[in-house]
């Protein structure tokens, strides 16, 4: 009994070198293949990571990537190829919300506050309680 092969993203070498120069975000290099949503998407964040490619070769390869994206369906907020692949303001400003730094005191660990009062050099803080190091922080 023969068994049927799911479709997935995945290529195999076979697939990629079958496909031509122009399904290919950087074509002369041959990287970043764009015949699917989900290989457009790691185009987007990948851009950034592609070595030997001139400032025109990644020019052209943004307005194919943008191609692509719409013929996809997928959404690309970025205007310019220089912001792809960089993370987004929006989600660095969330993580730096939830940084140990941003937090106030009393929500801290003991570890944290003891980091934070080792980077200031506060003297005794191996001893310290938690409620000592956060007097001791203030």
């Amino acid at each position: 009994m023969a068994t049927r092969r799911q479709k997935t993203n995945e290529l195999d070498a076979a697939d990629r070198n079958a496909m031509k120069d122009s399904a290919f975000a950087f074509p002369r290099l041959r990287k970043e293949p764009l015949n699917d949503a989900s290989h457009v998407r790691n185009a987007i964040a990948r851009f950034d990571q592609v070595r030997d490619a001139t400032d025109a070769e990644r020019d052209e390869a943004f307005r194919r990537i943008k191609r692509a994206a719409k013929r996809h369906g997928v959404d690309m907020t970025e205007t310019r190829w220089q912001e792809l692949g960089k993370p987004r303001a929006a989600a660095k400003s969330s993580r730096d919300q939830r940084s140990p730094r941003n937090q106030p005191r009393s929500e801290r660990s003991r570890d944290e506050l003891y980091a934070e009062a080792k980077r200031r050099n506060v003297r005794g803080r191996s001893t310290m309680t938690k409620s000592q190091l956060t007097d001791a922080l203030k």
